[in-house]
């Protein structure tokens, strides 16, 4: 055990922010005034920090049986201080990449997928709410100028979206998992599409349907409680988006979910995958148990694929990719922010999540989400995962895609429309 302690004490010493730890037996490790502090109930904690198992950490600080104090910050400085080396899969094992296509099928049910979307995103409106901004973008926001709130930023995202998919008014837009409607409302408000979005959270559902009355908007938007392949296959829409939607879609889904996609957009539509992908080229969850930390508490069923993977598939499917951007660090950014904002009012969440009167349920998810938040902003930040935008085409007959090489396109020959040489006039901040 000494040994231990004695490791403990020399990896502690070299982080650059000053650690103290707290033993079972009351010993204490690092100055006493320390930013961060760590208190273990059990001794197996301490094997823990040793061997860097940040995941298993996270769940111990879930569980109660290690308390952590200290600004989110200098926590995930401090985690990633002990990371034993990069976390992000290096191994390209075709026996593993089995083993993950097979588990993957079996995760994605229809009837799973829906009990794992309402897991994450139906523990409470009002919890979300104390963090989100006010449109309930839960994505990556867009920072198009770095003196915007979040906010700002994330009505930037909206618009960058609707621009990118070039919307114009009567168009019909389908939104995949369309969260709380924030981005059909901006696209039905400013663009003037008819407007339908889907989603398994009888929550989302519910408050975007009563945003859509209070907007009076019911004659071209809707929102159903839909399942991707359960939509009709004999509609088609000019524009597509699915936001947040392909982590959950699965590996051994993949296939089905762009040929889908394939086959409700018209000829010559555009269609917008954003979402979160691995930072490694090879498959696989992030290391020293945080992806097992998020799969158990967070996200059941989330899987992230390397953005060549994505864009393979959506050529398999007979989509052409068009333009691919990189969003990571606006997503480092935007959940700091969130991270920020529910450290700020604690007391408030566990009311929220509490409603219910399961105070012991309600500080477990809440030590989760403080967990969840903080380390995906550091993840993001050391590029371990990433987000991609990426713009497709359903190529069409005389609708432009098949012109010969080097002739004018239906679409356009630059990204300029993409990013317009000032902030749009409709991005303002919003009333609280």
């Amino acid at each position: 055990m000494e040994h231990l302690i004695r490791t403990a004490e020399t990896q502690l010493a070299r982080l650059q922010v000053p650690v103290a730890l707290r033993l079972p037996s009351g010993r204490l490790i690092g100055p006493e005034k320390a930013g961060v502090k760590l208190e273990f109930s059990r001794w197996p904690g301490l094997a823990l920090l040793v061997a860097g198992k940040i995941g298993a950490l996270a769940e111990g600080f879930v569980e109660d049986r290690i308390r952590i104090e200290g600004a989110m910050r200098d926590v995930m400085s401090a985690a990633a201080g002990l990371l034993p080396g990069n976390p992000v899969s290096s191994e390209n094992n075709w026996w593993k990449n089995l083993l993950r296509r097979t588990r993957s099928a079996a995760a994605h049910s229809l009837k799973r997928d829906a009990a794992q979307i309402q897991f994450h995103y139906d523990v409470s409106d009002d919890f979300y709410a104390l963090w989100l901004d006010p449109l309930r973008v839960y994505s990556c926001a867009y920072y198009a100028d770095a003196s915007m709130t979040l906010a700002q930023a994330q009505q930037a995202k909206l618009d960058h979206i609707c621009r990118k998919l070039m919307l114009r008014p009567g168009e019909k837009f389908l939104d995949v998992g369309s969260g709380w409607g924030g981005l059909l409302m901006w696209a039905a408000e400013h663009y003037g599409v008819d407007a339908t979005g889907i989603t398994l959270s009888r929550n989302q559902q519910v408050y975007a349907e009563r945003l859509i009355a209070q907007k009076g908007l019911q004659d071209r938007v809707r929102v159903e409680l839909r399942d991707y392949r359960a939509l009709d296959s004999g509609t088609r829409f000019d524009k597509i988006a699915s936001v947040g939607m392909i982590e959950h879609v699965g590996q051994a889904n993949l296939g089905a979910y762009f040929h889908t996609l394939h086959q409700l957009l018209k000829p010559g539509g555009l269609v917008l995958n954003h979402g979160i992908t691995a930072g490694g080229p090879h498959e696989g969850g992030l290391g020293a148990g945080m992806g097992e930390f998020i799969e158990k508490y967070i996200f059941p069923g989330g899987e992230l694929l390397h953005v060549s993977h994505l864009l393979r598939e959506t050529a398999s499917a007979g989509l052409e990719m068009l333009d691919t951007e990189n969003l990571r660090p606006h997503y480092a950014r935007t959940l700091w922010a969130w991270s920020d904002a529910l450290e700020s009012q604690l007391d408030a969440a566990r009311t929220a999540l509490a409603s219910g009167g399961n105070t012991a349920h309600a500080e477990r998810v809440l030590r989760a989400y403080r967990m969840y938040l903080a380390g995906s902003a550091m993840s993001f930040e050391k590029g371990w995962i990433s987000l991609h935008q990426m713009l497709s085409a359903r190529p069409a007959a005389g609708a432009g895609f098949d012109a010969p090489r080097g002739a004018q396109s239906a679409y356009p020959f630059t990204r300029k429309y993409m990013y317009p040489c000032s902030t749009p006039s409709n991005l303002q901040q919003p009333a609280i």
